[in-house]
């Protein structure tokens, strides 16, 4: 080969060298780019806690940052973020219709299942497909907290029927003046929520079985739900939610009063009741750590015939999105969220039970109340509704409930259950 071949081979190498070095830059340029993960959360008690995961997280993983974006409406939130694209990676509410519509990712097969209780594992199955899209950190118990120092002044024992709770609330109100038999935070209304989940669907998880019932809800089986009936569930519970309301046993301030207003109230003994979950509690002892007279009790039962519930069921719930553009990167953020420091480090802070049999938190003063009312009541779990009519919507029905928006019991359960029809009908034309 003459010199000025040889010329034009070296400066063709050389180019070709420069233009894959460039490449190569760019390539390495690409993918270590930072990426971002975006956790949508609605639980209010744990966002300063999992800010402070996530910055460790963050600390040790410097390729990838996890945001917190937490909504108080999460259950309607999520529904806007999917219909515009805006999808998170990680999300703590899941319903059955995103299931259906294979919003979520199938988790079936990941290695955190053999650690985590057969019992939660259930709970987190989708009753249609067998496959896990959802995984439970914690779980939690919901009934009525109450005062025992009221209630042992008063000579009051914990009650099992509705008659009964009436009968001792009637007592406060009486004997103790200055004291709210029931205390209820109805401005947020979520916290409403619970007497729609646990009081008046909690009939229809105690006669057919979670499992059962559960499919009830997903298929909206009228022949089990009922929820239009006069004498049926919703009937029965709108019917002596008035009852209470008619004989001034909450609050005078129902409607405006706060979560947190009612946390306060229980917590510095201005209350005798209120309905709750084990998530309130690291709040009540925030407000008070001296506040040792805490007791814990089944829902009574607001229907004859039936017993009383109280809510054993999977909590701090995630799922990875199925438009996620970075799911190793979720699952490598969940790794860490379910190793045993932090999972005792959350269940401690929330004061609940660990989903995880390799964890063994110290998660409450309470735990021997509770473990007695899960032997004193129906075990239930959560109710599984349509999209279109999230829990909070119900709980914007308590609130019209309480306004006088309906002229009887009967009329609330023939709107409630237009409203889930509705919903339903809409979710499952999809």
């Amino acid at each position: 080969m003459n010199k000025k071949g040889i010329a034009m081979l070296l400066a063709t190498t050389l180019a070709v060298t420069a233009f894959a070095g460039c490449s190569s830059k760019a390539s390495v340029q690409k993918t270590s780019k930072p990426v971002k993960i975006v956790l949508y959360t609605g639980k209010v008690e744990t966002v300063d806690l999992m800010n402070q995961i996530i910055a460790d997280f963050n600390k040790q993983n410097p390729g990838i940052t996890v945001e917190q974006q937490f909504e108080k409406d999460a259950s309607n939130g999520i529904k806007v973020k999917f219909a515009s694209g805006d999808v998170p990676d990680i999300t703590t509410v899941v319903t059955q219709d995103y299931i259906d519509q294979n919003k979520y990712l199938d988790l079936s097969n990941e290695t955190w299942w053999s650690r985590v209780q057969p019992s939660i594992k259930e709970m987190c199955t989708d009753v249609k497909s067998g496959k896990q899209y959802e995984i439970a950190s914690n779980m939690t118990m919901a009934g009525i907290f109450y005062n025992k120092k009221i209630f042992s002044d008063l000579g009051l024992k914990e009650a099992s029927t509705w008659e009964e709770f009436v009968n001792e609330l009637e007592t406060v109100k009486t004997k103790k003046p200055d004291i709210t038999p029931m205390f209820m935070g109805g401005k947020d209304s979520w916290t409403l929520g619970h007497m729609i989940d646990f009081m008046a669907q909690g009939v229809i998880k105690q006669q057919y079985g979670n499992t059962a019932a559960k499919l009830a809800f997903v298929n909206n089986d009228d022949s089990k739900l009922q929820f239009a009936a006069a004498g049926g569930s919703m009937d029965s519970f709108a019917k002596d939610f008035l009852e209470l309301k008619s004989k001034g046993l909450f609050n005078k301030d129902f409607l405006t009063a706060t979560y947190d207003d009612q946390i306060n109230a229980f917590a510095n003994g201005k209350t005798a009741v209120i309905s709750q979950g084990m998530w309130a509690l690291s709040a009540i002892l925030q407000d008070n750590p001296d506040m040792k007279d805490i007791g814990f009790m089944p829902y009574p039962a607001i229907k004859d015939g039936t017993k009383p519930t109280v809510l054993s069921a999977e909590d701090s719930v995630y799922a990875i999105t199925s438009d996620s553009k970075h799911k190793e990167e979720a699952k490598k953020f969940l790794d860490f969220l379910f190793n045993k420091e932090n999972l005792k480090k959350y269940s401690e802070s929330v004061k609940e039970p660990c989903a995880f049999t390799d964890v063994n938190p110290d998660w409450g003063i309470i735990s021997d109340e509770v473990t007695a009312a899960l032997k004193n009541g129906v075990n239930i779990g959560f109710t599984s509704w349509p999209s279109g009519f999230s829990g909070d919507d119900a709980d914007k029905m308590v609130q019209e409930l309480y306004a006088g928006k309906y002229s009887d019991s009967i009329s609330f359960a023939k709107a409630f259950k237009e409203t889930w029809d509705k919903a339903w009908k809409a979710a499952n034309s999809k």
